[in-house]
């Protein structure tokens, strides 16, 4: 039996964050009603969500965002609701202490984005700049937390139902911006990143691509079999996204005539999940961005859906809106490249919601938690591993998606990278726990 909200107005905000979390989060269907007739003579499920209740009913005090209309500054207090932060309170007389569904959609939306920002040296929205930055809960995936909590709710209105957990799950990205190191490149190409090599007294690389050539050493960027062999040993799904730009400042695509290049993309293709990763300089250009996801579908014979920014950068509503103009279904942009923790403040999938259109789009948003270069800058390896097993078990507790990125250079073991493969071997392990 469906849950029935009954409001005053529904709209579009409301019917997106109440399907958003009471379906995509708690697996609970919903129905909405502006009838107070239909909903007193109503005898199951039921909650009002208004500024005064109407009955006995289960009652949350609505705060206003969900019947706005566009984007305005919006002053935020934070307050705790049983040690998790919370914010748009509503006072004792409410189920909740504060306006659960309002305060998830703020988040969700990405609302703060819209807003006047300074964005960072790459045009992303930095992580001082949101809510869960300046008030330290980025780490805590907060929207999930209050999904569950206001289950709990539910379970102790109506004790005769039965509600159920949404399942664990896990995905690993494997962002590969330049397939090999050393092969498929051409002699000019070579010539200019020896040339940098020598430059920048970097002898060790010289020696490495010398026996690369010479066939005495494997790519030490070719790391799919190895890869690939750990995820049949721990089956987590794994989802390849590759780089098919013109090279530039920012871009180190391999050329994409390359054979060899293409055939790893058709071999990858076949064993596992393979989506286009945006060059950065396509991301302002849409024809740009069409060409790249063309070249992909052109070497795997089939559509593509799937897709990550370069970077990590993402200018909303703008980079999801030509996205959607591709047809393009998922993303899996949502968080920081500089820090670990929950963007948007949830580790679920959900669709973006577009403010300036005031609708739900079908672009579904795969939020990630920790990303290697933020992982880097702990020093320590056994921290590195605890920080990982900590985002790993709140994820767990709150029956969410753990989603990690790392790129193919992670596990070169080349460098400050010595150590990472058995790292990652420790997370498999602990998600197939």
């Amino acid at each position: 039996m469906p849950l029935l909200i009954y409001s005053h107005k529904i709209t579009p905000r409301l019917v997106y964050i109440f399907r958003q979390i009471c379906v995509r989060i708690l697996n609970i269907p919903v129905e909405f009603t502006s009838r107070v007739e239909d909903f007193v003579a109503h005898d199951d499920l039921k909650m009002s969500y208004s500024k005064q209740a109407l009955g006995n009913e289960l009652f949350v005090k609505n705060h206003d965002l969900l019947f706005d209309r566009g984007i305005s500054d919006i002053e935020i207090h934070i307050d705790n609701w049983d040690d998790t932060p919370c914010f748009f309170s509503v006072g004792e007389k409410s189920a909740i202490p504060f306006d659960i569904f309002a305060a998830s959609f703020y988040l969700l939306s990405r609302y703060e984005e819209y807003l006047p920002h300074v964005k960072d040296e790459f045009g992303r929205f930095p992580v001082g700049e949101g809510i869960a930055g300046k008030n330290n809960f980025l780490e805590i995936p907060v929207v999930d937390i209050w999904a569950l909590k206001f289950k709990e709710i539910l379970q102790a209105k109506f004790p005769e139902k039965v509600f159920e957990s949404p399942a664990f799950k896990a995905i690993s990205i494997l962002d590969i911006p330049e397939a090999y190191a050393y092969r498929c490149k051409s002699v000019l190409r070579n010539l200019i990143e020896i040339s940098k090599n020598i430059y920048q007294l970097k002898f060790n690389h010289l020696w490495r691509r010398a026996l690369v050539h010479l066939r005495l050493r494997n790519d030490p960027y070719d790391i799919y079999e190895w890869i690939l062999g750990e995820h049949e040993k721990y089956p987590v799904e794994i989802r390849f996204f590759f780089l098919l730009s013109e090279i530039s400042a920012y871009d180190k695509s391999l050329s994409i005539s390359e054979p060899k290049f293409k055939l790893l993309i058709k071999d990858l293709a076949d064993k596992a999940s393979v989506g286009l990763k945006i060059s950065f300089l396509a991301q302002n250009d849409a024809n740009k961005m069409r060409v790249e996801k063309e070249r992909l579908e052109n070497i795997i014979h089939r559509k593509t859906d799937r897709v990550r920014q370069s970077f990590t950068k993402l200018n909303l509503p703008e980079t999801y809106r030509k996205l959607i103009e591709l047809e393009i279904r998922e993303d899996y942009t949502m968080g920081y490249a500089t820090h670990l923790g929950f963007r948007a403040s949830t580790s679920f999938p959900f669709y973006f919601y577009d403010l300036g259109y005031e609708i739900q789009t079908p672009l579904k948003v795969f939020p990630f938690c920790a990303l290697d270069a933020a992982l880097q800058k702990i020093d320590s390896i056994s921290e590195r591993n605890k920080k990982l097993t900590s985002l790993l078990e709140i994820v767990k507790a709150n029956h969410g998606t753990f989603i990690t990125v790392f790129h193919n250079y992670t596990f070169s073991q080349m460098d400050h990278w010595r150590g990472w493969r058995a790292s990652y071997i420790k997370l498999l392990k602990q998600l197939c726990n």
